[in-house]
């Protein structure tokens, strides 16, 4: 039996691989403008708080029916679109900072725009690497994204911070604008049939959500990773902005936030780097189980920072553990998820993964404006330690499968 091509001599993998390596590279470099943005115009952690929660909505809103859609549609059409919409919604921002005519109305509408495309094109992504890359090479394949998405965010907000101080506010999204059109680009050059080998005929849109809610649901432990993921995902969203805030009481400047935020990233790749070893060595629940209790004992330090160095450091720590966690579940996820199904299992999962985003997001701008950083830091590091509680007294957890072992079925009750 012959080994599969290095994915480095994947060509389709390799365009999907770079498009959103450059993409990425654009979208945080932007990200951590759009909180700086708010504030320079407003001086409210509430209103960059919504900012980041109207991004997120559109998973809670939208992530169903465009996981039906995905399977249904052709996947790389929804990729270049979603590229090509995401690009002119942020090029809006430059051009009304350039006339002066920038409200925080349209800023929360292109977060909303930049969201809903986002669903659209993560999910149809996502059933096309089942497409591009073979089952045995999942792991290596979420590893290497992880690892190249993580050096994007070391340069990213160092960079975006860098454009909005030095050349002006609306460089940022500029280059975002730019870095969706090289992903378009990237996607519209793949070759080959994208779309499942099987498709069943078409029924109604709600009985397709249906079946992928069904399936998760069924599936013992991809629900409870959902709800895990979601949680986690709910601090996750918070987190920036109370980096941010954090920072400023430091007496960081925005050029020193995006240090802030690039050593953050190094720590991202490192998790990266080591994900794949890691999961080979050590078993699906002690990877996991590992993951969230060390989350939580760091997430607790943030409240300890003295300096921007010593912020940046607890950031990067817990930022390793992150991509540990991603690169299981995520490849332990996409092994047992049928390919006809992928786009509605994963809507389905990333409704529970990605839906307490906008909850997190709004809910740290609140605490930090109304309650202070130290309520904020104090109410998150509760959340992570119930989640890790939840996770150790869980027994799908514990007994989870090893990879080898995992078949495109319904994990048995």
């Amino acid at each position: 039996m012959t080994s599969p091509t290095s994915l480095w001599r994947n060509r389709n993998y390799m365009l999907l691989w770079s498009g959103q390596v450059v993409s990425t590279l654009g979208s945080s470099a932007s990200q951590i403008v759009y909180p700086l943005l708010i504030l320079a115009l407003t001086s409210s952690p509430a209103a960059a708080g919504i900012a980041a929660s109207v991004r997120a909505l559109p998973y809670l809103l939208f992530s169903l029916p465009v996981g039906a859609l995905v399977d249904r549609w052709n996947r790389r059409r929804v990729m270049i679109w979603a590229d090509v919409g995401r690009a002119l919604a942020v090029a809006s921002l430059p051009a009304a900072l350039a006339f002066h005519a920038l409200s925080l109305a349209q800023i929360y509408a292109v977060c909303f725009v930049e969201g809903t495309l986002f669903v659209f094109f993560n999910l149809a992504e996502v059933a096309t690497l089942s497409k591009v890359v073979p089952v045995a090479q999942f792991p290596q394949a979420t590893a290497q994204n992880e690892a190249a998405f993580g050096a994007a965010n070391i340069l990213g907000p160092s960079l975006g911070a860098a454009l909005f101080q030095a050349i002006g506010r609306g460089a940022p999204f500029v280059a975002n604008a730019i870095s969706f059109v090289a992903s378009a680009a990237s996607v519209a050059l793949l070759r080959g049939d994208l779309q499942p080998a099987e498709q069943a005929p078409r029924r109604k849109l709600s009985v397709e959500i249906t079946e992928g809610l069904r399936w998760m649901w069924n599936a013992p432990l991809v629900r409870t990773m959902a709800f895990l993921t979601g949680g986690l995902n709910l601090v996750g969203a918070a987190t920036p902005l109370i980096v941010i805030v954090i920072g400023k009481h430091l007496g960081a400047t925005a050029a020193q936030i995006g240090v802030i935020f690039s050593i953050e990233a190094v720590g991202g790749v490192i998790g990266s780097i080591i994900g794949g070893t890691i999961q080979r060595r050590f078993s699906f629940p002690q990877v996991i189980l590992s993951a969230v209790w060390i989350n939580a004992a760091l997430f607790a330090l943030y409240g300890a920072a003295s300096n921007v160095l010593v912020l940046g450091l607890i950031a990067s720590l817990i930022c390793t553990v992150g991509p540990i966690y991603n690169v299981v579940q995520f490849s332990y996820r996409l092994a047992l998820i049928p390919n006809e199904l992928q786009g509605r299992v994963n809507s389905a999962f990333r409704l529970l993964a990605f839906g307490f985003n906008p909850i997190g997001a709004a809910l740290s701008g609140w605490l930090l404006e109304y309650a202070g950083t130290g309520a904020a830091v104090a109410a998150f590091t509760l959340c992570c330690l119930g989640l890790a509680l939840v996770a150790n007294l869980n027994r799908h957890v514990r007994q989870a499968r090893s990879f080898k072992q995992l078949a495109s079925v319904p994990e048995p009750d």
